[in-house]
């Protein structure tokens, strides 16, 4: 889809807002009404700091996607932007709304005055670490376990609910270069300028990707971390491989961050030649 065949605004009428559960609905396949965010919550939010986005049809003025932000406090009280929701419904994913919704979202929170959004989302998930990391120049030094329980919609039943919370500090130069085009170090630079593997994978006979034991120690600037490229087609069809791949990961990234690693790149790894996808972490990296 053409990026003008949709347009992001502010929701203030009451109707969007009603629209906004149908979107949650069908972005998260939820299976009953407990885990949507209620009408009522998001109309306050929006008046008292909070922000709620639509990313509207442009011909129907249909929603097919929603954010929702309120402010909050990072852990010693640097007032943030902490931006809760981002769904887009199925059929206009890849159509460039989510990405445009945050820029607006980032427009909206420079405008109040603050220079950090974080959210969360499931390191996993290829296309959500592409868009937060890669696209818009987030970064993440987080890794939180089972932070929503067990959770009962369609993506995420079954599996521990661990994320990464990702920082986005939106007046930074590092985020001003993704957002203006600027590309990321490619895998092959980055091997040749010292980069060094501490987690990959390898295709097992049924095609699927499976981990290979993680080194615990390394002296490199840089890492690379391998995960699976289509994390929810391994759920679906080796539920036990997924787990161990949650598990894998959440030792890793739990024993890197706590070593001073931040993840400060994502790269596509068919397109790169390899057989998953591939987190960058880099040691004592200043984001702020």
């Amino acid at each position: 889809m053409s990026q003008q065949l949709f347009e992001v605004e502010r929701i203030n009428h009451i109707d969007d807002y009603y629209q906004t559960v149908d979107v949650q609905r069908r972005a998260w396949s939820m299976l009953g009404d407990t885990d949507v965010v209620p009408v009522h919550l998001l109309v306050t939010a929006q008046k008292n700091g909070g922000l709620v986005l639509g990313g509207f049809d442009a011909q129907t003025h249909q929603m097919v996607a929603y954010l929702f932000g309120f402010v909050g406090l990072t852990p010693d009280g640097h007032v943030k932007h902490c931006s809760h929701q981002l769904g887009v419904v199925p059929e206009w994913r890849s159509s460039g709304v989510g990405y445009h919704m945050k820029l607006q979202q980032r427009a909206l929170v420079l405008q109040q005055g603050l220079d950090l959004v974080t959210w969360t989302y499931d390191p996993l998930e290829g296309a959500n670490s592409y868009l937060n990391i890669a696209k818009l120049g987030a970064v993440c030094r987080t890794y939180y376990r089972n932070v929503y329980g067990e959770m009962r919609d369609n993506l995420n039943a079954g599996l521990p609910s661990d994320r990464f919370q990702v920082d986005w500090w939106i007046r930074n130069p590092y985020v001003e270069h993704r957002l203006t085009g600027g590309s990321q170090t490619g895998l092959a630079d980055l091997q040749s300028a010292g980069a060094t593997w501490i987690a990959q994978g390898e295709l097992g006979e049924d095609r699927l990707l499976w981990p290979l034991p993680w080194k615990k120690e390394s002296n490199a600037e840089v890492v690379l971390v391998m995960v699976p490229s289509q994390f929810q087609t391994i759920k679906q069809t080796h539920f036990e491989l997924a787990m161990t791949w949650r598990l894998h990961t959440r030792a890793l990234f739990e024993h890197y961050f706590a070593a001073g690693y931040t993840v400060v790149a994502f790269i596509n790894g068919e397109k790169s030649g390899q057989p998953g996808n591939i987190y960058v972490l880099q040691r004592d990296f200043n984001s702020s």
